[in-house]
C-alpha cells in the first residue's frame, strides 16, 4: 500500500495570539460541535479516495485543538480508524494549549490512541507570555505537563520562541535551562516572524523593516542578537542529549516528529478540515477557508495544481534543505531520472564557495553560516524559466 499521513485542522482557539496569522478564531460552543460534525462527515467522504493508502502518521493542529471536549476529540479519532487504515505504529499528535487542557481530556486522548502531545509554551517568562497573548501562565503549563507524564503519554514536544521583544539573550537562556529540566522528548524552537495582518505587525512593523535594513532596532533583538540565540539553543540542547535533525527542531534519539519529516520531505498528506492543504501523488490542494462554505457541508477540493518536473525538484531541495542531513544525491536521481549536479551543478558551487553548503557522503547540507541565511540559500534552488 502507499503511505499517506493525515493532518487534522481545528480552527478554533479561545483568543488569538498578538503573532498569530494562522487560520483560528473565537467562536462559541454550538459552532465547535457543528464543526466537528462536518469533520467526520469529511472523513467519512474523502477516505473512499483513499482505500489503497494505508496512514503513517495523524497531526491535530490548529488553532488550538485541546479547546474542543475530550469526547469530540474521541469521535474525531474514531471517525478516523473507522474509515482509514492506520498503521499500528502510526505517530498521532495534538497541539495542545497549556491553558485549555485538564487531567480527563488527557486521559481520553491516550485511551483513542492519541501517543504525542505537541504542547504550545513559547515562554517559562509570564510577561513575555502575557505580551504573546497567551491565555496561559508557566505555572499552568506546569501542572498540565506533570499531568500528561502521568498519564503515560510518552512522547512530548514543547514549543519555545526566541527573539521576542524585549528579550534578552540571558531572557532566552533562562526558558531553554528551565525546560531542558523538564525532559520532553522533544523541543521545537523557532524564532518570532512578524506576520502581515497580526497585531503584532502593526506595532511593530518599522522595528522588523530596520532590522532586514541592517539598522539597530527598537523593541526587537537586533540580528547578531538573534544569531547568537540561534547558537545558544543548539549548544544548550546538544549537551542535554538532543539532536538538531531540521532547522528549528530538536529530538531525543529516535523521538524526531514524523509527520513534519514526511512534510519536508514530500511524502504524500492529506489535510482535512477548514482551509486544510494536500500534497498528494505531487497534486497540491486545498479546502475551502470559509467557515459558513464548510459547515454547509463544501469539502470540494480548491486551488488544484499538478505540479511540474520543475517545480518537484525545487521543493525537493528547499524543503529537504530545512534538514540538518540535507538532501540526497540518490533520492534526487531516484525521483528525478537525472544527477543533481544537471540540474544545480552551478548553484551548489556558488553556496559551496560561500561557505553556505556543505557535501559529505553523497548529501548536500547547509552549514552552520547556511542555516542562519537560509532563505537565501533556499532561493537560489528556484529554477530560472
Amino acid at each position: 500500500m502507499k503511505e499517506l499521513e493525515l493532518y487534522i485542522h481545528i480552527p478554533f482557539c479561545v483568543q488569538k495570539c498578538f503573532y498569530c496569522d494562522f487560520l483560528s478564531m473565537p467562536v462559541d460552543e454550538t459552532v465547535r460541535r457543528h464543526y466537528v460534525r462536518k469533520l467526520i462527515e469529511e472523513i467519512e467522504y474523502k477516505s473512499q479516495q483513499y482505500k489503497g493508502y494505508e496512514i503513517t502518521s495523524v497531526f491535530f493542529g490548529g488553532g488550538t485543538p485541546s479547546i474542543l471536549m475530550e469526547t469530540q476529540i474521541a469521535e474525531i479519532m474514531e471517525a478516523l480508524q473507522q474509515n482509514f487504515f492506520i498503521q499500528k505504529e502510526a505517530e498521532i499528535t495534538i497541539e495542545c494549549n497549556p491553558g485549555t487542557l485538564a487531567h480527563q481530556k488527557i486521559i481520553t486522548y491516550k485511551e483513542s490512541g492519541i501517543n504525542r502531545i505537541s504542547m504550545g509554551l513559547q515562554s517559562t517568562n509570564n510577561r513575555e507570555l502575557k505580551m504573546l497573548g497567551r491565555i496561559h501562565t508557566y505555572e499552568e503549563f506546569l501542572h498540565n505537563y506533570d499531568l500528561v507524564r502521568k498519564s503515560g503519554i510518552e512522547n512530548v514536544n514543547v514549543d519555545l520562541m526566541s527573539a521576542l521583544p524585549g528579550q534578552t539573550v540571558s531572557d532566552w537562556e533562562r526558558t531553554l535551562k528551565e525546560i531542558l529540566k523538564l525532559r520532553p522528548e522533544h523541543i521545537s524552537a523557532y524564532s518570532l516572524i512578524i506576520e502581515e495582518g497580526t497585531p503584532f505587525y502593526q506595532t511593530y512593523e518599522e522595528d522588523e523593516q530596520r532590522r532586514e535594513e541592517g539598522e539597530e532596532p527598537k523593541y526587537l533583538p537586533n540580528e547578531e542578537t538573534e544569531r547568537e540565540m540561534y547558537r545558544l539553543t543548539g549548544a544548550l540542547l546538544k549537551e542535554k542529549g538532543y539532536m538538531q535533525y531540521e532547522i528549528s527542531n530538536y529530538a531525543k534519539k529516535g523521538r524526531e516528529c514524523q509527520h513534519n519529516i514526511g512534510y519536508w520531505t514530500r511524502k504524500n498528506y492529506l489535510g482535512l478540515g477548514l482551509g486544510s492543504a494536500s500534497l498528494v501523488e505531487n497534486v497540491r490542494f486545498s479546502n475551502t477557508s470559509d467557515l459558513q462554505e464548510y459547515l454547509a457541508g463544501d469539502f470540494e477540493e480548491r486551488e488544484r495544481e499538478v505540479l511540474e518536473r520543475r517545480e518537484q525538484m525545487e521543493e525537493f531541495m528547499f524543503l529537504g534543505l530545512r534538514m540538518i542531513k540535507g538532501v540526497s544525491r540518490g533520492d534526487f536521481k531516484k525521483a528525478f531520472g537525472v544527477e543533481i549536479e544537471a540540474v544545480y551543478g552551478e548553484v551548489i558551487k556558488k553556496m559551496v564557495s560561500q561557505g553556505l553548503l556543505q557535501q559529505q557522503a553523497g548529501r548536500i547540507f547547509l552549514t552552520e553560516e547556511g542555516i542562519s541565511v537560509s532563505n537565501y540559500v533556499m532561493s537560489e534552488f528556484l529554477l530560472k524559466i
